[in-house]
């Protein structure tokens, strides 16, 4: 072999091993890579592009929060969106007990099971209208008025007989905060409940439709009559909404509010305690008498009502709407209506139902 073949050897050679020393070094600072930034290589991209209800969920842990409210057919919407909006907006471990008649329990069962509240837990507890037998009015119109189940929340124990504590929320309302926080109120020692005060600076007095200015005892109680004049109530005391109860269940057991409150429904059906102009709900005033001065407040900003009134949307800016922590559509005007006020709110919280009974009431397509 000549010298000048030898050279050529020799400089294939060392090409060879200097492209092995490259490789493996840049191995190396790979791995080094990755140790400092572990997520490299994940397809984060197309992670990121997945809808909230195909991402694997953790499940919840820590105390239980007991929510309770009642699912009617005819609204059932309602129930679902309030739900949606409880459970996306906190990380808790929320419980949900729905009081519901047994011609809607397929329906739920269905609606929650095939979207995106499939990993809600919840309870199904059927309302026994025989339970209010003797006990409501015969005025007509209250007869009316008074749906079976707007009555569950004077039976908090039964249906949640193992809780110390819990929150009662009617179906017409969204959460924008975390219900962990409202959980969290604090009640005065002795008090079994806390309401949000019809005088608060959040939700302006409500106009009611019939009744004037409805904030105070006198729009809801006749103090005409002996019952309620023996009771020694000042009639200009503020009222309050029962739409959102925050409810110590011990002490509403030791002081047997629900027989005191079954013992008012049974006086007002012989005696018509209730005011003649009475146009909010007919749950109101028992709850009133029986929690005079003994119940505790609920942050202004965790009940602002009023939204299904009205005049709703000259009285709230979009700002002071968005700013709240729970919207409550009490009032004729109902968000899954054709003439609600910020019904767009409502309708970011609305599941479409899968069977196609529900639908929202729109002017025209994708208005809202």
């Amino acid at each position: 072999m000549t010298l000048r073949k030898v050279n050529v050897v020799i400089i294939l050679l060392l090409a060879v091993a200097f492209l092995i020393i490259v490789q493996r070094n840049l191995l190396n600072l790979s791995d080094i890579l990755h140790m400092e930034n572990p997520d490299a290589g994940k397809s984060l991209p197309f992670e990121s592009e997945l809808s909230p209800e195909l991402r694997p969920e953790s499940v919840r842990k820590g105390e239980e929060i007991s929510v309770l409210i009642t699912a009617v057919e005819e609204r059932l919407g309602a129930a679902v969106a309030a739900m949606n909006s409880v459970y996306q907006n906190s990380k808790a471990n929320v419980v949900f007990t729905i009081v519901t008649l047994n011609d809607t329990v397929e329906h739920l069962n269905v609606w929650l099971s095939k979207t995106r509240l499939k990993n809600v837990k919840y309870k199904i507890v059927i309302f026994k209208p025989e339970l209010l037998n003797g006990k409501k009015s015969k005025d007509s119109q209250m007869l009316q008025d008074a749906r079976p189940l707007t009555f569950a929340r004077f039976y908090l124990p039964v249906y949640l007989p193992e809780a110390e504590k819990a929150i009662y929320l009617d179906d017409d309302v969204i959460v924008q905060g975390d219900i962990q926080e409202l959980y969290e109120t604090n009640l005065k020692p002795g008090h079994a409940a806390a309401f949000s005060d019809d005088c608060d600076s959040a939700s302006v007095k409500g106009i009611i439709r019939g009744a004037g200015n409805q904030n105070n005892y006198l729009g809801f109680l006749d103090f005409k009559k002996d019952a309620i004049k023996q009771l020694g109530m000042r009639a200009n005391t503020c009222s309050f909404n029962p739409g959102v109860i925050i409810a110590n269940l011990t002490e509403w057991r030791n002081q047997n509010i629900t027989l005191q409150l079954e013992h008012w429904m049974e006086l007002n059906s012989r005696e018509d305690l209730y005011t003649k102009t009475l146009a909010e709900s007919i749950i109101t005033p028992p709850l009133l008498i029986v929690f005079y001065k003994r119940h505790s407040a609920i942050d202004p900003m965790w009940h602002v009502r009023h939204l299904g009134t009205t005049g709703a949307g000259k009285r709230y800016s979009p700002q002071f709407v968005k700013a709240a922590k729970l919207l409550h559509w009490n009032g004729h005007y109902k968000p899954w209506g054709r003439t609600s006020s910020f019904s767009n709110v409502w309708d970011k919280w609305f599941i479409a139902d899968p069977v196609g009974k529900f639908n929202p009431v729109r002017k025209n397509p994708g208005d809202h």
